[in-house]
């Protein structure tokens, strides 16, 4: 398998809504985090930081120059290997423990992160066994119904277990705008991890139906639409309510 130059080893796209889509495209889809960046009057919010393996800061230069909190929607290893490049991080409590010391099962690098994961190797190619994520203990911790702070913009923290104990969704009613994480995605989804609860999952599941979204951002795949993200959430509950 090829191996890829670190500058080409991001993908980076700007959306509506005042959000820019970063994607590491030698990835496959299925292991492949969306990283999102919210910019706002005051400071810039990042979602999830893919898996690490090129220093995100160094090939994204918009995510230096202003001040910046970066969020894990929760600690799987493809949504926090960057976290420990920015000095601010903040992540659900139940989630922080793995984020300071992002441990291979917990985190789901065991058995996910193998060379089948890739189109494309990263600079000096990859081998599973020496694989880490670096250690980004939190520096905020966020809870359901915290807000997060733009200055002209306001995102509400949603709780939303079921994928991991501490997964959350970040909601702005202002614009519709919901990024999503690993909870619902236009894709396979996971709810038999070793810490997943189907039970939780269905009850956020019920919650996000709910939610008037305009637009979703998930955690991997393509964007959509409201149509589209209640499809997705009604099918998964029938599968599961069955």
């Amino acid at each position: 398998m090829r191996i890829e130059t670190a500058e080409n080893w991001y993908e980076v796209r700007t959306l509506d809504d005042g959000v820019t889509h970063i994607q590491e495209p030698h990835i496959l889809p299925f292991y492949r985090c969306n990283i999102w960046l919210a910019g706002g009057r005051s400071r810039d919010l990042l979602i999830d930081s893919g898996s690490g393996l090129v220093s995100l800061c160094e090939q994204v230069p918009t995510l230096s120059g202003r001040p910046l909190l970066a969020v894990a929607t929760h600690c799987h290893f493809d949504h926090i290997g960057s976290h420990h490049e920015f000095e601010e991080r903040a992540i659900h409590p139940l989630e922080a423990p793995y984020l300071a010391d992002p441990e291979r099962r917990a985190i789901l690098a065991d058995p996910f992160a193998t060379t089948e994961m890739f189109s494309a190797l990263p600079p000096g190619g990859f081998e599973a066994a020496d694989y880490e994520v670096l250690p980004a203990p939190a520096t905020r911790l966020i809870e359901d119904g915290d807000v997060i702070d733009l200055g002209n913009r306001h995102f509400e923290v949603l709780h939303t277990p079921g994928h991991s104990p501490g997964s959350i969704a970040l909601w702005e009613p202002a614009s519709g705008v919901l990024f999503s994480g690993d909870t619902v995605y236009d894709g396979p989804l996971i709810t038999d991890a070793w810490h997943s609860s189907p039970d939780d999952y269905v009850r956020s599941m019920e919650r996000l139906l709910e939610t008037p979204v305009r637009v979703v951002h998930g955690g991997h795949f393509p964007s959509f639409g409201r149509e589209r993200h209640r499809a997705l959430i009604r099918a998964f509950l029938e599968r599961h309510r069955a």
